[in-house]
């Protein structure tokens, strides 16, 4: 395959000519010109990242990591940002982890696989890397972007929201339905967001007289099967539940799948709120309640901080996202329970 190098030996010129015939840009001869579009054309050359990255000074490629590659809800965050890369001229790429065992050593490798790939930034979203392992990207530091992650290190590259506020809201959309026998299926404790989201939620039910110690709770892996089983599980205990609150929205709609098809209606039997209102949350049957979190607005504005520390564009950039409860058909007012009939 023909290098930028074989193009500048054929067309007896240097990089810098054939680096100005290929942007289009700066000035060259009519002489040079001909020789440089003659031996491009006689060995096929088409510019590889490496020789874009000769003749631009940049690879025009960002790297996006991501814990793991399922379900439909970082599909959706790649497509906003890949959107966004391609509006600018630019490509992505991605590298992910394979299971939650160890997430931090797949993060540190799937981040410097991009790093060492050429790509001029890295977008790291929901990642589990520590202030000290950011210290070993250097230089490199200083063009990364996290998405629903904070580091004091960088507040300035940061774009997440408060989820213990989340978690706080989703409570009260509960309490104020009446709801106070509750149960939580939670994401997994090695989460940051979820372990917040979860105190959030546990403190506004403390603050309200429950006892947060006899909720019912259970851990899983944010998947839909997740959700199924936990629901599965939570009826099998026998505790008396009017409405259940899920880390993430897939967990909600594997819940709702299990109590459709056991005969427990939803809302009138019980109520279902879940969290991060992704895009199949309106969708559901019945369509689900969710905290909002405003990951479209995040992932765009994370973007725009990239391109300006890694290409010198002026964007402006918001970095205060609200949370709020979308309210759809999961969640209703707890019924007020039967007196039992007198005895006649």
């Amino acid at each position: 395959m023909a290098t930028i190098k074989d193009v500048a030996q054929m067309a007896g010129v240097g990089l810098g000519t054939v680096s100005r015939v290929v942007r289009g840009q700066g000035s060259v001869s009519p002489d040079k010109l001909e020789r440089v579009r003659k031996a491009i054309d006689a060995l096929g050359y088409r510019p590889s990242h490496a020789a874009r990255s000769l003749l631009y000074g940049t690879s025009r490629m960002v790297g996006v990591y991501i814990p793991l590659l399922s379900g439909t809800f970082y599909a959706a965050i790649l497509q906003i940002i890949d959107a966004e890369l391609r509006a600018a001229g630019l490509h992505m790429m991605v590298t992910f982890g394979v299971s939650r065992e160890d997430a931090r050593r797949q993060a540190l490798e799937g981040v410097g696989l991009l790093v060492d790939r050429g790509c001029d930034g890295v977008i790291a979203i929901t990642c589990p890397l520590t202030e000290e392992d950011l210290a070993t990207l250097g230089p490199k530091r200083e063009r990364l972007v996290a998405l629903n992650q904070h580091f004091d290190g960088m507040p300035g590259q940061c774009f997440t929201v408060d989820h213990r506020l989340g978690g706080k809201l989703a409570a009260r959309a509960l309490l104020d339905h009446a709801h106070r026998d509750i149960a939580v299926i939670g994401g997994p404790a090695s989460a940051p967001d979820n372990v917040e989201r979860i105190d959030g939620f546990l403190r506004e039910l403390a603050a309200a007289g429950i006892d947060t110690g006899k909720v019912w709770m259970a851990e899983r892996d944010f998947s839909p099967d997740g959700g199924r089983s936990a629901a599965r599980e939570l009826v099998a205990s026998g505790r008396p539940f009017s409405a259940v609150f899920c880390a993430n929205d897939e967990m909600a709609l594997g819940a709702l799948s299990f109590f459709h098809e056991a005969g427990i209606r939803v809302p009138a039997d019980v109520s279902v709120i879940g969290y991060d209102d992704a895009p199949g949350a309106a969708y559901a049957t019945p369509r689900l309640t969710s905290v909002h979190i405003p990951w479209r607005e995040m992932a765009r504005n994370g973007v725009a901080e990239l391109l300006n520390l890694c290409y010198g564009h002026a964007r402006p950039v918001t970095r205060t996202f609200p949370v709020s409860v979308s309210l759809r058909s999961t969640l209703g007012h707890r019924a007020p329970k039967k007196r039992p009939r007198k005895a006649t």
